[in-house]
């Protein structure tokens, strides 16, 4: 399950233990997820994380969060293109 722990900045992060409830039950999962570059919405498809089974919090390792970023600002032609609503929370 969560693997080696890495660094991030300064400070060792154990991909083993929950960054939330330091619970141990770890799952991986692909999700997608949204991000705002630019002023602009990208969705990102089958993106590796660790889900804790307990809590519900998602931690992607440091090598995948430079994966997504190089992506998202390479300029390369995205796979597909798809609209989406719009809410807002009030």
């Amino acid at each position: 399950m969560g693997g080696p722990p890495f660094l991030v900045g300064w400070v060792e992060v154990d991909m083993s233990v929950c960054a939330v409830c330091h619970g141990k039950n770890l799952q991986e999962q692909l999700v997608d997820k949204v991000f705002n570059v630019n002023g602009r919405y990208v969705l990102v498809t089958g993106i590796p994380t660790t889900v804790c089974r307990n809590c519900g919090e998602r931690s992607f390792s440091g090598e995948t969060t430079e994966k997504v970023r190089r992506l998202v600002h390479s300029g390369v032609n995205p796979k597909e293109s798809v609209s989406m609503p719009v809410y807002e929370f009030a």
